[in-house]
């Protein structure tokens, strides 16, 4: 009976120490396990891995080169302006391209027009001339009729052939139309040194800023009444640029 009393007794005094050990033998257990599955999450396989980075590049977008920004060469411009139009079109700017072949159109068409009725009465100032001039005068069916052609029809040829203000009248129309077709080559070259011209300074101030605000602004203004001066109203100009 004696040492059954004292083996209870040890009994009782272990056993809670029996169950710490337990508990902390368990703990390590479920410790040494998470890490396990942490580590076999955290190390994945090489094809996993794999896929993975190609996601990873996929998601970056690729970086791309921004397009330059677009400034003509005065010096390409200008010989390229040699060519009607092509300096402006260099330069982008098509809005222009109307007005310089129209102005060419026009002029050229000025040219031709004027040319032709200078060489018609020209000629035809030419040749009454010479059959007024005729010591002998021709038959009538011999006279040039190139002169004949500007009057109407059922004149009295012989009465103009004769009409020395009729040969006046020639001379100042031949005159008149050779004076206007220089005029129009003149005007035609200056069209064409302008286009030239336009398309340089396009390109020299092609990234000029011009800023709306290059502006006069006006504005009513009120100077405060003090010990020194009275109230005063004016006008207030300011330049910005």
């Amino acid at each position: 009976m004696k040492h059954i009393i004292i083996f209870f007794l040890i009994f009782l005094i272990g056993y809670p120490y029996t169950i710490q050990a337990q508990e902390v033998e368990t703990a390590m257990s479920d410790t040494l396990k998470m890490s396990s599955v942490q580590m076999s999450v955290a190390m994945p396989d090489s094809s996993i891995a794999a896929v993975l980075k190609s996601a990873d590049s996929a998601a970056i977008p690729a970086v791309t080169k921004m397009k330059a920004e677009f400034k003509p060469n005065p010096t390409t411009a200008t010989l390229l302006a040699l060519v009607p139009g092509l300096g402006q079109i260099y330069n982008r700017k098509y809005w222009k391209l109307p007005i310089v072949y129209g102005g060419f159109m026009g002029c050229l068409y000025a040219i031709t027009w004027n040319n032709k009725n200078y060489q018609d009465y020209s000629t035809a100032y030419q040749d009454i001339m010479i059959d007024y001039n005729n010591g002998n005068p021709l038959p009538e069916d011999e006279w040039h009729n190139s002169w004949k052609e500007i009057l109407p029809n059922g004149r009295d040829y012989a009465e103009y052939l004769r009409n020395t203000q009729f040969h006046n009248q020639l001379k100042s129309r031949k005159d008149y139309y050779r004076r206007y077709r220089d005029l129009s080559i003149i005007i035609t070259v200056g069209i064409y040194a302008l286009s030239i011209v336009d398309a340089y300074i396009d390109a020299q101030l092609f990234d000029f800023d011009i800023s709306p605000d290059l502006s006069m602004h006006l504005e009513p203004t009120v100077t405060p009444r003090t010990n020194y001066s009275s109230r005063t109203y004016g006008i207030n100009c300011s330049l910005t640029f």
